[in-house]
């Protein structure tokens, strides 16, 4: 391992922990820092005997500091050294540092806010940002600031932005150091188009094993690339000196220490690995580096409450920090499978987990902690409200928190198993049941990747499949895969309390009821007439990409989706009965009455309804429902068609246009524009809506009538003085008025019924002239006045000889105020000359 020239920074470091609280120790990338550092502070007097607790952000390079630094003493882990990480304690009474994982931590404090016996906390590759990395230095601040001003706190990174985490330490010093690295050549080789990231990597595998020496190690996004990769390579002929080793956190402790051990003389080794690799280890013999580029990390939706796991593209500090793993043993070369051009387009640094990951398990370790308000602590960046916000309600749907955010009982023993909550509380709730043994066998089948072969098939998504070729260990299930299930599964049953028994069928039929305690809010009801698409209790779509013998069931539970917004991808499911659901979740199920408008009867509908979430278990008829709902929701339907679809008949619309001629010059009158009509619907129209829930019973309602009813009995009775439907022309007839414009209301007539008349006439107690459009004998306009006095005087001249031209048997007077009006040809004391 290459280590840090201590020496150069051990002074500064110790003055800066002596001195405060705080420091950051920051080195280049690679140059193997960490594990010398607890050594060398071990006897300082500032720690007055007390421990060193070392945080590693993986359970590898845990096992794997603490080793390296036991060797120096010459000791075995256990001794002056140890570590804790979960399910894997070597400590003894002679402990002085202790190597843990982040998660430990929390729990450390969780039990003891004191921190009684530690005198630092060294937070090792902190630039990763990991959730409970974030959350653990957020813990020992707290601590430290309510509890132990003398407890120390040293963050050592190569990448990270060290002016925010310096203010947040309160102005803690900065102590460059310098690793003794060497020189790394870097060489970019972007693959052809249409060539796989899996068949690039070989080729470059292939040419490096002939042409440069050394181990290589390869980054890949996952492991299920490594495998492909690994089985391509296998295929291609390598010689019997090559051996390669996967290394990614699901391997066996025995197949990542085979990764990270130095190749026999003779031997090369190529590793296989994902980002665990990046930081922490030192993989002896290395000298070559290929790096995809790519890295496969969770991204959380606080809107559909699901984490789907994204290819994306490394940061420049992740590919800086993967470049120096070739430069530890000696000068090395970094292929970068990328053009040099792209380097630059790289985003700085990883997004903190705490921006995008699922905070189930942070609000429920800060419930542990006693902080209902995360606000009381010190963040690097806080927890985001909206993501926040929805892990509290699940934890409050599992029964983790009570009403006030507080930690129940139950939330105190889900937190004791370390497991997500969702899986915690399927653990307590199953064995209540009986079924403890298959919650176990549940929970480490779905902290496992597939253990089902997948061969080109269609893979089957139904968890029972899983289970029992979990318990039956045949060929259609990877052995290694299934060793470490039941390796997980026999430890979560010790941790229950709940001893192997026989499997029966009858057991994992039960899986459905199992797996929705966990994922309650995924919960699937089958939509009406559609094979292998469900709605989520969630409100979110889900379904079926391929075939599936579950795409008929009426309900299932989806634990895993790809959280696709509007219709996620179901990979993983099981099914569970209305009955069950009914019987485990029935204090959940909501009784409730709907009354509302269906556009396409239109009409009113009256169901009854049991209702879980989005899903409707049972829908009835309602009988007798509530007046004032079904008016409400006659109301609803009518105002989204638009007051003016209502059935307004023509009488309607002129008393309409009457008042709201009116209302334009005087307020004092009722506003009865379609607008206004609207926003009063209920008032208006609400009190001859009793007994009505259709639209076509609306036509039998008076709608003038309701209208009317909006006038004061003033109002009523000066209506038709101030707004007449007509007028008696000189002719005597009865001709209506039209207020269409309520600026300028309108009397259309012949022009021979109004001779004699002088005036124009007027309405609104003589406030308004009359528009008078004046008509040939066939009804045309020849005149548009409201000033008939003068249009006698001047303009009917001209317009009489052009009608009488094209009209001469009608009676075209040459004085028009002293003719006779007439609705016909000719007056009848008027007979046509000649």
């Amino acid at each position: 391992m290459a280590e840090l020239p201590i020496d150069t920074v051990l002074p500064a470091l110790r003055g800066a922990l002596s001195a405060g609280p705080a420091a950051i120790l920051q080195a280049p990338p690679g140059s193997g820092k960490t594990t010398r550092v607890p050594l060398a502070l071990l006897g300082e007097a500032w720690l007055e005997g007390r421990r060193i607790v070392m945080l590693e952000p993986r359970r590898l390079a845990t096992r794997a500091a603490a080793g390296w630094m036991a060797r120096q003493l010459g000791e075995r882990v256990g001794g002056t050294v140890g570590y804790r990480i979960r399910r894997d304690t070597r400590v003894g009474p002679t402990t002085r540092i202790e190597v843990v994982t982040e998660g430990v931590l929390t729990r450390m404090i969780q039990h003891d806010p004191t921190l009684d016996g530690v005198g630092l906390v060294i937070f090792d590759e902190f630039h990763e940002r990991s959730l409970h990395g974030d959350l653990g230095l957020a813990l020992t601040l707290h601590s430290r600031n309510l509890l132990r001003n003398d407890l120390r706190v040293l963050i050592m990174s190569a990448t990270i932005d060290t002016g925010a985490i310096a203010t947040l330490l309160g102005g803690a010093p900065v102590i460059a150091g310098e690793g003794r690295a060497h020189a790394i050549e870097t060489r970019y080789t972007p693959p052809r188009a249409g060539i796989s990231v899996e068949a690039a990597v070989v080729g470059r595998v292939r040419d490096v094993l002939t042409g440069e020496a050394g181990d290589i190690l390869v980054f890949l996004p996952g492991t299920g690339e490594i495998r492909r990769v690994a089985s391509m390579l296998a295929d291609s002929g390598l010689a019997p000196s090559v051996r390669v080793a996967p290394l990614y956190g699901d391997l066996s402790q025995e197949a990542q220490d085979a990764a990270i051990q130095p190749s026999p003389a003779g031997a090369r080794k190529v590793v296989l690995a994902t980002a665990i690799a990046e930081t922490s280890l030192t993989i002896e013999g290395v000298r070559v580096v290929i790096d995809s580029g790519l890295a496969r990390v969770p991204r959380f939706s606080p809107r559909t409450g699901m984490t789907r796991l994204e290819t994306t593209k490394v940061s420049a500090a992740s590919a800086e920090q993967r470049r120096g793993r070739a430069g530890r043993v000696g000068p090395g070369i970094c292929y970068r499978l990328w053009p040099e051009g792209e380097q630059r387009e790289l985003r700085p640094r990883e997004v903190p987990e705490m921006l995008e990951a699922d905070l189930a398990p942070l609000a429920l370790e800060l419930a542990e902690a006693g902080i209902p308000d995360p606000n009381e602590l010190q963040w690097l960046d806080p927890p985001p409200p909206a993501a926040l916000s929805q892990a509290r309600e699940l934890l409050m749907q599992l029964g983790a928190l009570d009403g006030t955010g507080r930690i129940t009982a139950h939330g105190g023993r889900m937190a004791e198993f370390g497991l997500h909550p969702r899986l915690a509380h399927m653990l307590l709730r199953a064995d209540a049941l009986g079924f403890g043994v298959l919650a176990c066998d549940l929970a480490a089948l779905l902290g496992e990747r597939d253990i089902l072969r997948r061969e080109g098939s269609v893979p089957d998504a139904d968890l029972r499949t899983r289970v029992e070729a979990l318990r039956r260990g045949d060929g259609s299930a990877d052995p290694g895969a299934v060793h470490r299930v039941r390796a997980e599964a026999r430890l979560l049953r010790e941790r229950l309390g709940a001893p192997a028994a026989k499997s029966s069928a009858a057991e994992v039929e039960a899986a459905g009821l199992v797996l929705a305690f966990a994922y309650p809010d995924r919960i699937g009801q089958r939509r009406s007439g559609q094979s292998g698409r469900f709605l989520l209790r969630a409100g979110q779509g889900a379904h079926f990409a391929e075939p599936q013998a579950l795409a008929e069931a009426d309900y299932i539970v989806a634990p895993e989706l790809d959280g696709r917004p509007r219709e996620s991808r179901i990979f993983l499911a099981a099914p569970v009965t209305l009955e069950e659901i009914e019987e485990q979740f029935g204090d959940q199920i909501e009784l409730e009455e709907v009354v509302q408008w269906d556009e396409s009867a239109e009409a009113v509908v009256s169901r009854r309804r049991e209702r879980l979430g989005a899903l409707v278990l049972r829908d009835a008829p309602l009988r007798d429902p509530d007046p004032d709902a079904v008016k409400a929701a006659l109301l609803d339907g009518l105002a989204r068609r638009g007051v003016d679809a209502l059935p307004w008949s023509e009488a309607d619309r002129r008393l309409m246009a009457r008042l709201r001629f009116l209302h334009r010059r005087d307020p004092a009158w009722p506003d009865v524009s379609f607008e206004a009509l609207e926003a009063t619907l209920p008032d208006w129209l609400g009190p001859y809506l009793d007994g009505v829930r259709r639209r076509d019973d609306v036509a039998r309602l008076d709608l003038a009538g309701a209208l009317l009813a909006r006038l004061t009995w003033a109002q009523r009775s000066v209506l038709d003085e101030l707004a007449p439907t007509h007028l008696v022309v000189p002719s005597g007839s009865r001709v209506s008025i039209d207020y269409g414009d309520p600026d300028a209301p309108v009397l259309a007539v012949r022009l021979q019924e109004v001779f004699g008349l002088v005036e124009t006439p007027r309405i609104a107690g003589g406030a308004v002239p009359i528009t008078l459009h004046l008509l040939s004998p066939a009804r045309r306009p020849v005149q548009v006045t409201r000033d008939l006095a003068g249009f006698w005087r001047t303009t009917y001249f001209e317009v009489k000889k052009d009608l009488k031209g094209r009209y001469p048997r009608h009676y075209w007077p040459d004085d028009p105020l002293q003719a006779t009006p007439t609705r016909r040809v000719r007056p009848a004391d008027r007979p046509p000359s000649g």
